[in-house]
């Protein structure tokens, strides 16, 4: 496993907390919120609401597209409609209050485990060619991260960059899990932290406070690049 190293940015507490607030709160001139994907976990009452926690639904299918991908309309269909009955399979697998953080975790997570499984269902063309029409790596990360928030981070390119991971990273959840656990919990504390800072709400799990600071951080970069 390739050891995760914490950019400074999660140490800064003020500048953090400013992204944290720019995302959750910053307003369109309409008077909506400015990122759609301040609505990604919220959306439907989430993902992992109980109702809906082991099965994909329609919320989940437009979830995704305010962090800016979607499904194939076949693809999104065989999510609904589970024809083999894998979705509904493996995300009863995975239960909802399972945690990174937490070690009991790691047989979710590990190859071969649930999520895993279902990761690979909806990422790998080759194991599965079967696989939902437009799901790949990223919108399968996603989908996770959007049924089980508190275990499956977000992970594209700007948090890749920003935590400098290998081009071929698939190690990545366990090595945020050991981050998170590492030296007493102190990033995971640090992540509650920031947050509760930023006043953006508990409902907020620590994961995505971990992807929104990435994904902002790396954004404004990228633009200072191109200036």
């Amino acid at each position: 496993m390739i050891e995760l190293t914490i950019p400074e940015i999660y140490w800064d507490d003020a500048e953090a907390v400013r992204l944290l607030t720019e995302y959750f709160t910053r307003q369109r001139s309409r008077g909506d919120l400015y990122y759609s994907g301040a609505h990604f976990e919220r959306l439907g009452d989430g993902g992992d609401t109980q109702h809906v926690a082991n099965r994909f639904d329609s919320n989940d299918l437009v979830a995704i597209t305010t962090l800016s991908v979607s499904l194939a309309p076949h693809g999104a269909l065989d999510l609904l409609s589970d024809p083999q009955g894998h979705w509904t399979r493996l995300l009863s697998q995975i239960p909802t209050d399972a945690r990174l953080e937490d070690s009991a975790s790691d047989i979710l997570i590990a190859k071969g485990g649930p999520a895993w499984e279902l990761w690979e269902r909806l990422a790998d063309s080759k194991k599965y060619p079967n696989k939902p029409d437009g799901s790949g790596p990223v919108i399968a990360g996603k989908l996770l991260a959007r049924k089980r928030p508190h275990l499956i981070p977000v992970y594209d390119i700007r948090v890749k960059q920003t935590f400098k991971r290998p081009t071929t990273d698939d190690c990545f959840w366990a090595a945020l899990a050991a981050a998170l656990r590492a030296n007493g919990g102190a990033f995971r504390d640090q992540l509650v932290r920031l947050r509760d800072k930023a006043g953006i709400g508990e409902d907020i799990g620590i994961l995505r406070v971990c992807d929104v600071i990435a994904w902002m951080c790396q954004g404004e970069q990228d633009q200072q690049s191109t200036i």
